[in-house]
């Protein structure tokens, strides 16, 4: 673990061994952190705040910047370890990530720049009123296994860009890849504190960052449940959440259904299905949805390719863990007892050297009360739900408890609009796949869903990572 810009084991000596969902072997073992790990990370954080808070916005960039230098330096090593460690595809995705990864750094480096205050008038003559961004002291950022390296950088950087110090836990079956993240950052020679990395069980690292009254600020990614967790154990601190979602790929009858089914394979299959932003559930139009369910099987049999993440013609890799995997196989089997036909896929593969490699699946005729239609699978299934109206698509979306995103495909602008004024997710994209998105735009459940609060991207979370200071001068 790196704590107080030191590589340090845990307190406890104790320790867990790191195994490869692409290859089953063993990647190390990794410390096993507790409540008293957390809480020595918290307190060099805290010593560490005061210092880089008076740092200036250019100087801490400047920091920011080199930290982007090193992940360049490494980028082979990085994806590599990204693939061992998470399971994407070396080619087809690893390398995306390492790349995307130094975007968030050096992003946050400009915009931690332009991250001012405000100079309101005053209602008395001869007054001058200030509004300024402090930082709000310690961050305790809590990140997920699906996206090990960007998911973090894009609260992390952003956190201390602004003059906040973090303490980070990262999800356990991705903490090979953070440590290479970590080593990153403690090559770049940031000051002692400001970044700290304690690897350990969520509910026992992951709850002290959120509850100790060390910690000024939580921000957390990952799953609906989890987050609840951390809302609680962080309750009367900012909190940052982004969370779980099961958004829709709606495709009217008017649709351009060869772009409809590119977008459906990249929503499906991108990171194995293993993404909030996966079209969890396909609303085709009854009209098209036979010729859309074929084209888009056809296509999954052409194009998706399933096999060792390090063979350059891989497109789709394991799944990371035991957990989803067995998600997989509960709702795919209750999809078919409810009625729904597969197409293709529709069982974990075989002859590989894990059991963690699912087939890409294609399931038509799904039940709207279905798991798969209802709950966020988090596997490479593509269910296909039949409508027959535009409102239909919109209650449909709107029943949900998830409000993250949704995507429609129609050739009527109108149509896309009225879908995107009417449902309640934080991002509707309009003929692209539900697995697009551009990372400094702010992204985000709406209020009321299972699927967070506030929002991340580019200088966004600054708003939660920071507070107005009123400053009056006479």
């Amino acid at each position: 673990m790196f704590v107080g810009g030191a590589w340090v084991p845990a307190r406890s000596h104790a320790s867990t061994e790191a195994a490869s969902p692409a290859t089953g072997e063993s990647l190390g073992r990794v410390p096993e952190g507790d409540r008293d790990d957390a809480r020595a990370a918290i307190a060099a954080a805290r010593s560490a705040a005061p210092g880089w808070a008076r740092l200036s916005a250019f100087e801490r960039a400047a920091l920011l910047h080199r930290v982007g230098d090193v992940i360049e330096a490494r980028r082979d090593e990085l994806a590599r370890t990204l693939t061992l460690d998470q399971g994407k595809p070396l080619r087809a995705e690893a390398y995306d990530e390492v790349d995307e990864l130094v975007t968030y750094w050096r992003m946050a480096a400009e915009d931690g720049k332009r991250h001012g205050g405000l100079l309101p008038n005053s209602s008395s003559p001869g007054k001058r009123a200030l509004l300024i961004r402090r930082p709000r002291g310690v961050v305790g950022v809590i990140t997920p296994w699906n996206w090990p390296y960007t998911m973090p950088a894009e609260l992390i950087a952003p956190a201390l860009a602004c003059g906040n110090t973090v303490v980070w836990t990262p999800a356990p079956s991705t903490s090979v890849a953070a440590v290479a993240l970590a080593s990153c950052v403690a090559d770049a020679d940031l000051p002692p504190g400001v970044l700290n990395l304690v690897t350990g069980p969520g509910p026992v690292v992951g709850d002290e960052i959120a509850r100790h009254p060390g910690t000024d600020a939580v921000a957390f990614i990952g799953s609906t449940a989890t987050g609840r967790l951390v809302a609680h154990a962080a309750a009367g601190k900012a909190t940052l959440l982004e969370m779980g979602g099961n958004g829709p790929v709606v495709v009217l009858a008017d649709a351009d259904l060869g772009r409809a089914v590119a977008g459906a394979l990249v929503a499906c299959f991108l990171c194995a299905g293993q993404s909030c932003t996966a079209g969890e559930r396909l609303l085709v139009h009854e009209a098209v949805r036979e010729e859309f369910a074929a084209r888009l099987a056809a296509a999954v049999r052409d194009t998706v390719r399933l096999g060792d993440p390090f063979d350059d013609a891989t497109t789709m890799g394991p799944l990371n863990n035991a957990g989803v995997a067995a998600k997989m196989d509960a709702h795919v089997a209750d999809a078919v007892g409810r009625g729904a036909s597969v197409l293709t896929g529709g069982s974990r593969a075989s002859s590989f050297r894990t059991d963690l490699y699912w087939e890409p699946t294609v399931l038509d005729g799904v039940s709207r009360e279905s798991l798969v239609a209802t709950e966020e699978t988090f596997g490479p299934v593509a269910p296909i739900v039949g409508i027959r109206s535009l409102d239909e698509a919109i209650e449909l979306t709107n029943a949900s408890r998830y409000g993250l995103l949704a995507a429609v495909y129609t050739a009527d602008l109108s149509a896309g609009l009225a879908f995107a004024d009417a449902v309640r997710t934080g991002w509707v994209n309009i003929n692209e796949s539900s697995n697009y998105w551009e990372s400094h735009l702010p992204f985000g459940g709406r209020s009321g869903s299972d699927s967070g609060l506030g929002r991340v991207g580019g200088s966004h979370p600054m708003d939660a990572f920071t507070e107005l200071q009123t400053v009056i001068i006479s």
